[in-house]
């Protein structure tokens, strides 16, 4: 018999024994916070802002009060064309480098971290969401789960090409351990909450 086979007899003599089941992860989804509360207060700590809208066309008061309009904004959500250029998808990703906002659509919210989940079917490119001076996300209110758990069972069976995890604006504290808001991507975040 040669070394190897006397080493793996020896590995296969020694298999452990049959594993305990894993541990259900149920009780780590069962929550009794306001979810939506939760995910307001986890968002501005961590320099996000948000909105309470009804409809687009309060999107759109919000967008004309508070950003420059005379600056370049996109959208892919055809509600918002009034103040928003949608046609902007199939453009060298390069061409989007001077967007001061660009708005998008999320699939749902994650209350405990104030994450928003974007596929590339929402993005228009995916390049979209970290190249604006300023992003703005839509998100229904009934579409915030609680926690990472139920995100990942939301997630697990969908088809996409491309997703990510959206949370506050783009920070560091690489350097002198000093905060910096919009060091790398968006520099701020504002998430409109629709009813």
């Amino acid at each position: 018999m040669s070394s190897r086979d006397s080493i793996l007899n020896k590995i296969k003599q020694n298999q452990p024994k049959k594993l305990n089941e894993l541990p259900s992860l149920e009780p780590l989804k069962e929550t009794n916070l306001d979810v939506l509360e939760q995910y307001k207060s986890v968002l501005k700590s961590i320099g996000g802002d948000f909105a309470e809208v009804s409809n687009y066309d309060e999107i759109v008061d919000f967008v004309k009060q508070h950003f420059d309009s005379n600056k370049r904004i996109l959208s892919t959500i055809p509600e918002l064309s009034k103040i928003a250029n949608l046609d902007w998808a199939t453009n060298d990703p390069h061409s989007l480098q001077d967007a001061e906002l660009i708005l998008v659509k999320a699939h749902f919210g994650v209350a405990e971290n104030s994450a928003l989940w974007i596929t590339d079917d929402l993005m228009g490119q995916r390049v979209s969401t970290f190249i604006p001076q300023y992003l703005a996300i839509v998100v229904d209110k009934k579409d915030i789960v609680a926690k990472m758990h139920q995100a990942y069972d939301r997630i697990g069976n969908q088809e996409y090409g491309f997703g990510t995890f959206i949370a506050g604006p783009s920070k560091t504290a690489d350097i002198e351990q000093s905060l910096v808001l919009g060091a790398h991507g968006a520099r701020g975040l504002t998430v409109f909450l629709m009813e």
